[in-house]
């Protein structure tokens, strides 16, 4: 029986806010961040995997990217990796991938997903894929996103607001940027507000009419590429024309432009990971709370803190104090762990010292 279900994993950032693990040539999604015996890439595929074939999974990354996702993904072919030539935000990649299912199979739905997000319920995950798709088939022309019910009032994402009439899946209201404190604060006591996962699920041929609609200098650039796709002389032709496309997200592009944008509030356990902090909330704590990936550590007074090295490093800490403890090949970073929103300022100006191999 066909399969109508595709998957496109955003796998091309940097994650500079995990230097010096996560750098420039080995970005945070292909590291093992969680010590579980599998990057956060893999975790991400084998989540989606569940419901989408394995055929049908396609990666968008940086070129520099493309060796490390085909030794960590021996399960794709190399034509279902997506090698950007240029940085250019998520929006012209997330066009081409579309574009490029589109052509394979003009009926199919896609979920498009971050490779960095850590999400342990793997069955409430798939119910609420589940949802999506559902909705997306018995309403073609939507664009639908993942909303995530807040549980603090953060000001590092962020937010949906949805109007609280309807039924499971709602209609956005609009989007909004990271708040300060106070209306962080005001979000959560309204109640109809959602963190924003970066997590949407559409039929191709929806997000392909959207970007017609909002973005047509775009969509015009890429309909030239368009005979390419799927071909040998697509890496050519975006070599040659992927750089002329606007550097946006697809939040601007079309998510804040349309009239057909629903949310799902989610119902599985989410974590971005996007901080050192946000891993150390994540992790199993040891007695004296301290958060511990590969590290033997012997600790004397010291509670609360986040500690990695590579495998098998011995630790000693004493009088230590929620501060963050990395340690990846010739660096070591000790900071407070209220300090983690500076690390890349910290990375900055240490690459300033020790040069841009560091980075």
């Amino acid at each position: 029986m066909k399969n109508d279900k595709f998957a496109v994993i955003m796998a091309g950032g940097v994650g500079s806010r995990f230097w010096p693990v996560s750098r420039q040539s080995f970005p945070k999604q292909f590291h093992d961040m969680l010590g579980q015996g599998k990057s956060l890439l893999q975790m991400t595929f084998d989540r989606l995997s569940r419901q989408v074939p394995v055929s049908q999974i396609f990666v968008l990354t940086n070129m520099d990217y493309v060796d490390l996702v085909q030794e960590q993904l021996p399960q794709i072919k190399s034509n279902q990796i997506v090698a950007e030539p240029a940085m250019r935000n998520t929006a012209p990649c997330i066009l081409l991938a579309a574009l490029k299912i589109q052509k394979i199979n003009p009926e199919a739905s896609i979920v498009v997903a971050p490779s960095d997000h850590y999400i342990p319920d793997q069955e409430m995950f798939e119910r609420d894929l589940d949802t999506a798709f559902g909705f997306c088939q018995k309403h073609p022309s939507a664009l639908l996103t993942l909303g995530i019910k807040p549980i603090s009032a953060n000001t590092g994402y962020g937010y949906i607001e949805y109007d609280s009439s309807g039924d499971v899946v709602k209609k956005v209201s609009q989007f909004r940027e990271k708040p300060d404190l106070e209306t962080a604060e005001s979000f959560l006591m309204a109640g109809n507000f959602l963190w924003n996962a970066g997590i949407f699920v559409w039929k191709a041929a929806a997000v392909v009419a959207a970007f017609a609609k909002a973005q047509p200098k775009m969509s015009m650039l890429f309909a030239t590429g368009l005979p390419k796709l799927n071909t040998e002389f697509e890496k050519d032709w975006l070599a040659t024309h992927y750089t002329e496309a606007d550097n946006i997200s697809v939040d601007y592009a079309i998510m804040e432009e349309s009239d057909q944008v629903y949310v799902l509030p989610a119902q599985f356990i989410w974590n971005d990971l996007g901080t050192w902090g946000s891993l150390y909330q994540q992790l199993d704590k040891n007695q004296s709370d301290n958060a511990i990936v590969n590290a033997s550590v012997t600790q004397i007074s010291s509670q609360g803190n986040m500690i990695r090295t590579t495998e098998g490093k011995k630790v000693i800490v004493q009088g230590l104090q929620d501060m963050i403890v990395v340690e990846e090949d010739d660096i070591l970073m000790i900071i407070p762990k209220s300090a983690e929103q500076d690390i890349k300022q910290i990375r900055n100006q240490a690459m300033e010292k020790y040069g841009d191999a560091i980075g």
